[in-house]
């Protein structure tokens, strides 16, 4: 054989190894930036991932405080609802207190010798005097009765034993007052 034809049989072997050569470094390097995507592909899903948590936490921490909101709305309706019965319970019991304080007044009008048909009240002193002190009575009489209404069952026993006691004191001031409420009574007319 000719050396020019081994030459020529070498280069071509050296050109053969070169291209395996080359094409196995460059199929590593494909592996290599596969793999180096891939990686930064999981990096970046993984971000995706923790911000869908975050704002899916986000989301029901929303969710919880405008329950919350709702609840606190809901507690404000119920409290005005109970605001505007009790307003209207106290309206209720003023305007008995009031009737209660007109029929006194008629019956104190009524029993008063110095009260004529008309309600005109003839002035002197001892007249003056006793309405003073049917007013201050029922005076006392409305404060025990409106105290006992806001007040509740308490307020009943309270006024009870307050009542007893006033009693008590009454007898003892005046003996003769039953006596006089008695007879007041019989010759009162019924309505």
């Amino acid at each position: 054989m000719d050396p020019t034809a081994w030459i020529w049989i070498v280069v071509v072997i050296v050109v053969i190894a070169l291209i395996a050569v080359l094409l196995m470094s460059s199929r590593k390097r494909r592996e290599a930036f596969r793999q180096k995507r891939d990686e930064q592909n999981r990096q970046h899903a993984a971000e995706i991932r923790r911000k869908a948590e975050n704002a899916d936490l986000e989301a029901r921490e929303n969710e919880a405080r405008a329950m919350h909101a709702k609840a606190d709305a809901e507690k404000a309706q119920v409290e005005a609802a109970r605001l505007r019965q009790e307003a209207e319970q106290r309206q209720s019991a003023a305007q008995e207190f009031r009737t209660d304080a007109e029929k006194h007044q008629y019956k104190a009008d009524a029993l008063d010798p110095d009260v004529d048909d008309d309600g005109n009240r003839r002035h002197d002193a001892r007249a003056d005097a006793g309405r003073d002190d049917i007013r201050a009575d029922d005076a006392r009489t409305g404060e025990r009765d409106m105290a006992a209404r806001d007040m509740g069952s308490r307020a009943d026993d309270v006024r009870t034993d307050d009542g007893r006691a006033d009693n008590a004191r009454n007898a003892d001031a005046r003996p003769d007052a039953d006596a006089t409420t008695d007879a007041t009574r019989r010759n009162t007319p019924r309505e």
